[in-house]
């Protein structure tokens, strides 16, 4: 098979890419309102919510071992058919039983698709160019991601207001269109990811299956190497914990300065897909940013920036200011990925690239599951202001993260060892 250039690499992610993302954007306006039509109360919601956190959780950095030891097109592909396997059960799920299944599979999915794309187009990239910078193509990449969602979220709103079209309710709509783009990705992931491998017979699949383990605890053995590695790792704790102020407090803050839920929901569809677009424009200019400043030091800049964009929304009295702080927060949001996944890849080699890139999603899991009790906890017991500025503080609070120097180490060069930049004796093993 030829090998592909950088140049096409590029094209061939960012179309992946944005076929990923755009039945996402199609169910973020209708998936808990579908399940409410369907019969589930809130707290069924919440209860299946946390199964598919539970299984992300679980599966995330296996899987991401999985996509290292057996290539990252195979699991991308069975990502795409869980997902596939997903909506067509949502179209049809009417009991709590059917939507905890919904969330099973949703969790399969996002477990297995966690990373592989992103380690294939850094890995094909280098291949085809070792001097070749990555870092401009995840930018864009975050660009493709916010456009695909807000389009998604527009269309979904669109297709709810066209009302039901003979037995398809106006919210099973979206999710109909939703698993039609899915059929799209999954064929486009078939035709258009090229990964060269050597050929796998069952004796081959389950060697490379044998050597999941391994490569996971590889990848965990990395974080005790590299101080900087496990730094950024950590940033997504703070990162995880931080987001429910603005993802989940937001609504209610927005409720509270409308003076009425109502006109607040009505802001928020709308105001979601800006928000996306204000994503996209973000990183879009992640490349110009980080050139004049550099990559670790404009990270650390938009956590202390995105602190202070979810403090306005706290402190601000009226709808227009906390809709724009909003806009501003995932404007930075959307520059803060790629400048931190680029920091990330800069750490680790291909062998390991998958499951660190796992581990950096999985570590949010539960950082945001213990974010969503305390702060909620926090505006329960006080007020929203109170809970989200503390939630401002635990982002602004990940930025000296990203400042840390590379700690003391071993290096063999040619026959010569050298401890932190001077030569010396080898190390004893122990």
């Amino acid at each position: 098979m030829t090998a592909l250039t950088a140049r096409q690499v590029h094209r061939r992610y960012l179309i992946l890419h944005g076929l990923r993302w755009a039945p996402t954007g199609l169910l973020i306006p209708v998936w808990v309102l579908l399940m409410l039509e369907r019969g589930l109360t809130l707290p069924q919601i919440g209860l299946a919510a946390a199964v598919q956190g539970l299984a992300v959780l679980m599966l995330e950095l296996p899987t991401g071992g999985l996509a290292d030891a057996i290539g990252r097109r195979p699991v991308l592909i069975g990502a795409a058919a869980a997902n596939l396997a997903s909506l067509a059960l949502l179209v049809v799920a009417d009991s709590f039983a059917l939507f905890v299944a919904v969330m099973l599979l949703q969790g399969l999915y996002r477990a297995l698709e966690s990373g592989p794309l992103e380690s294939w187009y850094v890995d094909a990239t280098l291949a085809a160019d070792p001097a070749a910078r990555y870092e401009g193509g995840l930018s864009q990449g975050g660009v493709v991601l916010g456009l695909a969602i807000a389009a998604g979220s527009l269309a979904s709103g669109g297709l709810v207001a066209l009302g039901p079209v003979g037995p398809v309710s106006a919210l099973t709509g979206p999710v109909l269109v939703a698993a039609l783009f899915q059929v799209v990705s999954l064929v486009g992931l078939v035709l258009l990811l090229v990964e060269v491998r050597p050929a796998a017979g069952a004796p081959t699949l389950t060697a490379s299956i044998r050597q999941v383990p391994s490569v996971v605890l590889g990848a965990v053995r990395l974080l005790r190497r590299s101080r900087i590695l496990l730094a950024l790792i950590s940033v997504e704790l703070f990162w995880g914990f931080g987001m429910i102020s603005f993802e989940t407090l937001m609504p209610v803050r927005l409720a509270e300065v409308a003076g009425d839920a109502d006109r607040a929901a009505a802001l928020l569809g709308p105001v979601g897909a800006v928000a996306w677009l204000a994503s996209a424009g973000g990183a879009a200019l992640v490349p110009a940013v980080a050139r004049l400043i550099g990559a670790p030091l404009t990270a650390a800049a938009f956590r202390v920036l995105q602190g202070a964009t979810v403090v306005a929304m706290a402190l601000l009295a009226g709808p227009v200011g906390v809709v724009a702080a909003y806009l501003a927060c995932y404007a930075i949001h959307g520059a803060s990925n790629p400048v931190h996944m680029g920091l990330l890849h800069r750490q680790v080699d291909g062998g390991h690239r998958s499951s660190v890139v796992s581990l950096n999603s999985m570590v949010a899991h539960p950082a945001g599951a213990l974010g969503g009790v305390v702060l909620m906890g926090i505006a329960g017991a006080s007020t929203v202001s109170l809970a989200m500025l503390v939630g401002a503080a635990v982002l602004a609070a990940a930025a000296p993260l990203y400042l840390v120097s590379p700690g003391p180490s071993w290096i063999g060069r040619r026959g010569r060892w050298v401890w932190n930049g001077r030569p010396t004796e080898p190390p004893r093993r122990i």
